[in-house]
Parts: C-alpha cells; structure tokens; sequence
C-alpha cells in the first residue's frame, strides 16, 4: 500500500510543479519498485525489453514528425482552404469548415494537442475576422480536436493496442463510424446555433475555385486514406505505416508542393527528435511501472476485487469511463493510457467487454477530459495561443460538452456503434 501511494504521490508531484512527465514516471516506478522490494535490475531489463518488443509504439514519434510537416509545409492551409470551399455560403459555414479540417488533419496527427496548436489556432483566427465570438471559436476548435483522434491514423490508439494487445488497424476502422457520426452531429449543432445568434454567412464560390482547391488540397486528404488502405491489406504494419506517413508527407511538400525548405526541413526534424525523446523517456517510464504493477499482483488483487462486487461489463464500462474522466483532468492522454490501461484491461477482459469496443470508449473518455472546463489542458492552450479569456471558452464549451458526453453514452450503451465497421470488413473483433 505505501508502495502504491508513493507512486502516485510522485506523479501528482510531478504534475503540480510542471516538471516532464516522463521523468516523474520513472522516479515514481523506481520508488514504487525499491518499496516493493523488485529487483531494479530485473525492472530495468524489463523496460527496455518491453520498448524493444513492442515495436509498434515507434509509430507515436513518427506521427508527430507527421504533424510537424505538414504544419512547417502549409499543408494544413490547404486542407482548410478546401474544406472552406466545400462547405459553401451558409451560415456558420466557416465554423463548420473548424469541424471537417480538423477532421482530415486529425487523419494525419492523430493527437488533439497536435490539431488545437496546428490547424485549430488558424480557424480561430479566421473567423474571429469573420465575426464570430472569439469564445466560441476557441470552443468549437477544441471539440473538433477532441473527437478527431478517433480517425485513424490515431496516437491513443496505437498506444491501447500496444497496452492491450488489440490489432491496432481493426482499431483504426472501428474509430472511423464514431468519428464521423460525432463529427456530422457537430456540424448540425453549429448549423443551429449559427441561425440562432445570427453568425456571419460565407459568400460563393465559383466551381472552378472549389475544383482549383480541391486538386491542390487532395494529396494531403488522401494521405489517411492511402494508410488506412495499407494496413487493412496487408502492404504494411501500423509502425510501418508511421513510417510511410513520414515519407509521404515529405515528398508531397518538397516535390509537389514545394513549400519546405531546408531550414524549415531542419526545424521540423528538430522538432520532432525533441518530441521523440520526450515521448520515448514517458514510454520507458510506463514499461517500468507496468513492470511493478505486474510483478506486485497489484492488477490480478485489483481484477478480483472488482469482479467480486460485478461480472456486469456494460456497468464496469461505465464505471471506468467514469474514472477515466476525472484523471484525465490531470493527466496526459498517453500518460494516462501507459498508468491505467495496465490496471484496466484484465478488469475487462475478465469480464469478456470487447477490447475494439472499449478501445474506442477509453479514447472518446481521455479525449473530452483534454476540454472538460477548467482544467482541461485544451482550454489552457488555446486560450493561450489566441489571446482568450479562459472564462470565455469555457461558457461557450457547455453545449458542445452536452453533444460529446451524449456521444460517449451512446457509445457505451450501444457497441455496434464501434463494431459494425470492423465487421462489415470481416475483421475479427
């Protein structure tokens, strides 16, 4: 028990003085070893060997790399310009288009923290020009940033795949249905809000300006879909098609489009290796307190505990959906997923809750905690990056949370939501 609460106490710690996480992970899995009485080396051996045999989470750094391009690369402008234009003259459209770029850039970085700072930041500030409430710019960015990691390829999801041993790409097709269902009841909701307040209306385009936005945009939206593709067939594993993301993306924006130089190539790639180690440091740090939770039977107590007061798994679900967004308050997503999925996943799977299913749950959960107010690290870094109070977005995230905890219910309540694409392809779930 004073193990356990060691632990914790050091990630609070390290979470309140603002210090890297990742580092708070391991002096928390060091000190909960040495009052276990494990074996440091043994841990130590475990760790790396746990990085090493899990290759996949290679894909995490390499989707950030992703992000990073296609930022540095205007791609990003690109996508936004086009999804402006399709979207037509009316009201609210501009909000709307926040909702569909976010969607297709999320296809690509797969994190809302990568989407809010990206392409999120630039559709504030168009329509604050436009005339729309900064408040409720900043919200409507943040609730497209929540539900886009469900689209694939997508971080949390490569990382529950790891931790819980579910194939990443039918994790991939399962998060699509979800993604887009939340996605189009979004765009209704800005629709009739728009109309309510009086938003500004978009003028017309000509045809021949959407085709000209489409053609220019349309490497950078095929980019999802050409992964997606490659994974379900078989051309290439999940940590492969990081990889190829990374090529694809580079090749787009120095060949076709030609917008990145080698400076900005140079600060991308530094960048990135910055994120890869950070996020590489984090990893380690959950193999080793994975390692401790194991080896003390910490999840097997835990797992009987639970199943002693229900063998329900819709009411277990509901429960930690219930947890995880309280934690998610204060904890990263991936921090989040490398603590709790350890202690989770035997829970559910001794309850026989399907992994797919509770794969998509756990994501939508960690994701709306990212905008809960106030402590939501979304409202924190937009209101930051835009010059907005916080007290601002978080008036105007009220109903938008109302259409993302629906969602969440709805999920839980009825899993062929999360299922049926997944088994219209015949992918075992």
């Amino acid at each position: 028990m004073i193990a356990l609460f060691a632990l914790i106490a050091i990630l609070l710690y390290t979470w309140v003085v603002g210090a890297p996480i990742g580092y708070g992970m391991i002096a928390s899995g060091v000190a909960y070893l040495i009052l276990s009485g494990v074996s440091l080396s043994e841990a130590a051996s475990a760790m790396v060997g746990g990085i090493t045999a899990n290759f996949v989470v290679l894909a995490v750094p390499l989707f950030i790399l992703t992000s990073y391009v296609m930022n540095s690369s205007g791609m990003t402008d690109r996508i936004f310009r086009f999804a402006q234009l399709a979207l037509g003259s009316s009201r609210g459209a501009l909000a709307q288009v926040n909702v569909l770029g976010t969607l297709i850039f999320s296809g690509m970085t797969g994190s809302a923290v990568a989407d809010t700072a990206g392409i999120g930041v630039m559709s504030v500030r168009a329509m604050e020009e436009a005339g729309y409430p900064k408040g409720f710019a900043c919200a409507t960015t943040i609730t497209s940033s929540i539900m886009g990691p469900l689209l694939p390829p997508s971080i949390p999801l490569v990382i529950y795949g790891v931790l819980s041993n579910t194939s990443i790409g039918t994790l991939f097709v399962a998060g699509i249905l979800p993604a887009l269902a939340i996605a189009g009841a979004h765009m209704v909701q800005i629709g009739w809000m728009a109309r309510r307040h009086g938003f500004p209306r978009e003028g017309k385009q000509r045809f021949i300006v959407l085709m000209a936005a489409l053609i220019s945009g349309l490497p950078a939206i095929l980019a999802p879909a050409i992964l997606i593709i490659g994974i379900y067939t078989g051309i290439f594993t999940p940590s492969e098609s990081a990889a190829v993301a990374v090529a694809y993306v580079l090749v787009i924006a120095i060949l076709v489009y030609r917008s990145l130089s080698w400076k900005g190539l140079r600060r991308c790639l530094t960048g990135g290796a910055l994120q890869m180690g950070a996020v590489t440091t984090l990893i380690g740090g959950a193999f080793l307190i994975d390692y401790g939770v194991t080896s003390s039977q910490l999840s097997a107590n835990l797992t009987n505990a639970v199943l002693g007061l229900s063998h329900n798994g819709l009411a277990l679900v509901g429960l930690a959906t219930g947890v995880i967004l309280l934690l998610s308050l204060l904890f990263d997503t991936i921090v989040l997923e490398f603590v709790v999925l350890p202690i989770l996943v035997p829970v559910m799977d001794a309850a026989h809750v399907n992994m797919v299913y509770f794969g998509e749950v756990f994501t939508l959960a960690t994701m709306i905690g990212l905008g809960m107010p106030t402590l939501g690290i979304l409202n924190f870094l937009l209101a930051k990056l835009t010059h907005t109070p916080l007290k601002e977005i978080v008036r105007a995230m009220w109903p938008f949370l109302a259409l993302l905890w629906g969602s969440l219910a709805v999920m839980i309540l009825v899993p062929e939501v999360s299922l049926l694409g997944p088994r219209l392809l015949g992918m075992a779930t």
